[in-house]
């Protein structure tokens, strides 16, 4: 008998624990079930949140602005599975920067007013400018006055540019940037140089961004100088190398005269070389995007007739569902725009299957509470 007790306790033990251990299996199969769709949940609400929002991620864009309905239906399009679905890597948007995300003129484009000061203003370079930079920035200045065109002023301005920051590391010319970028807008009260970003392009971006598009900015302006500008931003973030833009030389602080195959960098720095080799206009955009992204974008976004090769280059030949969308600076109260220009853009957008987008009527904002326009309506 005893032995028989003993068996059915032995038996009795077993028959617990091994009930005990399937409800822990059991308890662990639903937590970890529960865990994984709370995480595939979380993902949804994510997604949803980035795609849709609860609250409206263009909020700073009037419901009837033709780029807010247009984009948000293709955004809908490309990542839904279908016949216009767009994988992650292929979903590459374009932008320009000065007029499209950035205060184009005030009075003229930033890169312009950061030369000017370098040569006319900084007490620690005026006694060493140059004569053509000198030439450069009183024909900067004339344009700024009287208004007209210099056809040659792009590249001459680029070539001085190059030659007026030589010698200086990336870090030194990034800070230089951030210091310009403290005076305050000519003609903004409430604004200072580099704060100068379009509230509503930013507000495009992130949603973008939240969609699994990669941006790039390809701006007309030296590269060096738009990454100094976001460098010291709060407003935009954009990776340095997703940063496209007008290339100059960089050489060793060591290397002379020596070409860049003969030379053979040690322990010297790298700085800004004298040479101006691109200006990242027309054309010249279509070259770099496919050096350096290597891809046809699918998103265009510009604001001048210097941006459409790279939004014609977007929108025909490719194999994915395309958009480009452009700034016309129509709105005379809250900046500095010109009716003329506008009218001109939205006759270009008309004759090449672009979207126009109207500063003044698409926009609840442009620069954000507190700033104001002081100059004189055109």
């Amino acid at each position: 008998m005893d032995n028989t007790k003993k068996q059915l306790t032995i038996w009795r033990v077993v028959a617990i624990v091994l009930c005990v251990a399937v409800v822990i299996m059991s308890v662990c199969w639903v937590i970890t079930a529960n865990n994984s769709g709370n995480t595939t949940a979380q993902r949804s609400v994510t997604d949803t949140t980035a795609k849709s929002s609860g609250s409206d991620p263009l909020s700073l864009w009037n419901d009837n602005a033709k780029l807010k309905t247009e984009l948000q239906s293709y955004v809908k399009s490309v990542t839904t599975k279908g016949d216009s679905f767009i994988p992650e890597e292929d979903r590459i948007a374009v932008f320009d920067f000065d007029g499209t995300l950035f205060c184009e003129t005030d009075p003229n484009y930033f890169d312009y007013t950061l030369f000017v000061y370098r040569v006319k203003e900084d007490p620690t370079y005026v006694d060493k400018a140059s004569d053509f930079e000198k030439q450069v920035a009183d024909r900067i200045i004339t344009l700024n006055t009287t208004g007209g065109k210099d056809e040659n002023l792009p590249v001459d301005h680029g070539k001085a540019v190059a030659t007026a920051f030589a010698g200086m590391t990336h870090e030194e010319f990034y800070k230089y940037v951030g210091e310009f970028m403290k005076q305050p807008m000519p003609s903004y009260d409430g604004m200072n140089r580099g704060d100068g970003f379009y509230k509503p392009m930013l507000q495009v971006i992130d949603y973008l961004e939240a969609n699994g598009f990669t941006v790039y900015i390809v701006s007309g302006t030296d590269d060096i100088i738009v990454r100094g500008l976001i460098s010291n931003s709060t407003l935009l973030k954009t990776p340095m190398n997703q940063i496209i833009g007008s290339k100059q030389s960089v050489v060793g602080t060591n290397q002379g005269d020596t070409d860049g195959l003969d030379y053979f960098l040690h322990d010297d720095k790298v700085v800004l070389g004298n040479e101006f080799y691109m200006k990242n206009l027309k054309m010249n955009k279509v070259t770099n995007i496919l050096e350096k992204i290597g891809k046809q974008p699918v998103l265009s976004f510009g604001n001048t007739s210097g941006d459409g090769s790279m939004d014609n280059y977007t929108i025909n030949n490719n194999k994915y569902k395309t958009g480009c969308f452009m700034l016309c600076c129509d709105d005379t109260e809250r900046e500095n725009g010109k009716t003329s220009k506008a009218d001109d853009m939205v006759k270009m957008c008309q004759e090449n299957g672009w979207t126009p987008v109207s500063m003044k009527n698409d926009w609840k904002t442009i620069y954000g509470d507190g700033v104001t326009y002081k100059g004189n309506s055109k």
